[in-house]
């Protein structure tokens, strides 16, 4: 039975000469509610606000919001140079937010790097690619596969020395018939062309027989996509351990390992990274980069939880992801993606065509703005940029829009706002749990009190960030500012939400630390005079136990 509502359920905006409508109350009255046998009372009025706050402007005591959710932008030609790089820097660095994501060009990239905070390296991985078309020296020729027609997918090197035409097709991939079965899917050029599979023969370096669905061109070593197909790439191609071990001697804070399938590819990458230290001379204790695994392949998904338990974050790599699955299902994907990194308090990055249309725009989308919005309320800790920053027209200003749309959805999330009881955000809807014991429990209780309390920033005491991590990982709504005393343990925090590394307090006496911390945050413009705050140590005389208080800044501060 349908509930009758009256007509003051119906809501009716200012006309246009009011201009009354951001921060007016609208009240809903359902008078059906009765119509329905134990309906809450409350559900007879709903308000909804429509306070929209600039992200530029201070919160209503007049003070600066910072953004919790990471960047991580990418660089490239029109962002490598070292002033394009200060720009982007800086427009991401107003909340001290932004992580680079160097393209592994040896070039001229390591001068560049010393100005930013920290740095991912982003590897090709292992790829299946068509071969190169027969009488294509200039590179930039083409074929024509026309619909209804069929072509020969070889893998024998003879078809790669003679060059691939429109009826027979080299793919570097020796075992592609062990891995195709007929009406499996083959996808061209980011699927700019797609194939039918319609027979597959036996043997070592057996054709496989395709249709072609729809017309189109295709160039010279063109990528191949094989949705759903299980395949037994390597780990790293000959390029990626080139570019890792490059990664190691400019100390890079992450690596982001494309293609990977399952967890034994995330160790072979963790192994060949310790061969590389061990060469480079590193000391044994000396940190390696973090390993994040960028799920882009049904297999992936298949293997998701023990890739995500060998991993130290994970990236949402939607591009291939939603090429290589029904493309309908990559949301679905990424919300599963992103809600189990924070049930288990790992980072992860949300990514690919974000902002894509600021390549060329000086504005985003609205479906745009909407993507980066949802990641924020889904919990991604960071958002990715991509051509925007490597080689669109607007790189700052894609970075710049960024954060406002990021800081706009974190505090709708943090509102209590109608809508914002549905959002997947943090501290009492935090899917963290941690492990059983005291340093998680104090971790949590901190939390637990910031809410309650209000509280403007938590302030984290912790040699190597540990402590730092597992605040994060119970999603606070203010920021965190962790005091380190190695630059690579604050370079390695930067990806986490919330979290704002500083490196220093080593020379501190330990009874000055929280006074020092506290005057530090406060010249940094974190928090002010009367600001309620959290303040977590780790205490040495009692076996390294974790102890959290919570304190108001004095006015002398």
């Amino acid at each position: 039975m349908f509930a009758k509502v009256s007509r003051q359920s119906i809501r009716r905006f200012p006309s246009t000469s009011q201009k009354r409508l951001i921060g007016q109350n609208v009240v809903r009255h359902f008078s059906g509610v009765k119509d329905f046998p134990g309906a809450n009372i409350s559900a007879r009025q709903l308000k909804t606000t429509f306070e929209l706050p600039s992200p530029t402007e201070p919160h209503a005591d007049g003070k600066k919001g910072f953004q919790l959710t990471k960047i991580v932008a990418t660089i490239g030609p029109t962002s490598e140079q070292l002033e394009p790089l200060r720009k982007v820097v800086k427009a991401g660095s107003s909340d001290r937010s932004s992580i680079i994501q160097d393209t592994a060009d040896h070039g001229g990239h390591v001068k560049a790097l010393q100005d930013v905070r920290a740095t991912l390296l982003d590897t090709r991985g292992p790829e299946i690619r068509c071969g190169k078309l027969k009488n294509d020296d200039s590179g930039h020729e083409t074929i024509s596969l026309e619909k209804g027609n069929t072509i020969t997918l070889q893998t024998s090197p003879e078809y790669e020395q003679e060059g691939s035409t429109e009826n027979d097709l080299f793919i570097n991939y020796a075992k592609l018939n062990q891995c195709m079965a007929p009406g499996m899917k083959v996808l061209l050029d980011d699927g700019a062309v797609i194939l039918t599979v319609a027979e597959v023969e036996g043997g070592e370096h057996g054709p496989v027989v395709c249709s072609i669905d729809n017309s189109g061109e295709l160039r010279s070593r063109a990528g191949v996509n094989l949705p759903m197909a299980e395949t037994d790439l390597p780990a790293m191609s000959e390029k990626d351990k080139k570019d890792i071990k490059y990664g190691l001697e400019i100390d890079v804070d992450y690596v982001a390992a494309s293609f990977i399938q399952s967890a034994e590819g995330v160790r072979e990458i963790r192994t060949y990274m310790q061969q590389c230290a061990e060469e480079l001379g590193w000391e044994k204790d000396r940190p390696l980069p973090l390993i994040i695994s960028k799920i882009e392949s049904a297999s992936a998904l298949i293997n998701f939880d023990e890739i995500l338990d060998e991993s130290d974050g994970i990236m949402v790599a939607r591009g291939d992801l939603g090429v290589e699955i029904p493309i309908q299902q990559v949301t679905n994907a990424q919300k599963e993606m992103v809600a189990a990194c924070n049930a288990v308090g790992k980072p992860v990055i949300v990514a690919t065509q974000m902002l894509e249309s600021m390549a060329k725009n000086p504005r985003p989308t609205r479906a745009e703005v909407s993507d980066v919005t949802n990641a924020v309320y889904d919990g991604a800790d960071a958002v990715m940029t991509s051509g925007e920053t490597a080689k669109g027209k607007y790189p700052s200003e894609t970075i710049q829009m960024m954060n406002d749309i990021i800081l706009a959805s974190e505090r709708y999330a943090s509102s209590g706002s109608l809508g914002s009881l549905y959002v997947q955000h943090g501290g009492k809807k935090s899917l963290f749990v941690g492990e059983k014991n005291l340093t998680t429990a104090v971790a949590k209780g901190a939390v637990t009190t910031s809410l309650a309390h209000g509280s403007k920033a938590i302030l984290v005491l912790s040699e190597k960030g540990g402590l730092a991590a597992l605040v994060s990982g119970f999603r606070p709504d203010c920021p965190i500012i962790a005091f380190c005393s190695s630059a690579k343990a604050a370079r390695q925090l930067n990806l986490r939400r919330g979290i704002f590394p500083v490196i220093g307090l080593d020379d501190v006496p330990e009874d000055d630390k929280a006074a020092v911390a506290m005057k530090e945050a406060v010249a940094m413009g974190f928090i002010a005079a009367g600001d309620s705050i959290i303040m977590l140590d780790t205490n040495d005389e009692f076996g390294g136990s974790s102890t959290f208080s919570s304190a108001t800044v004095p006015e002398e501060y």
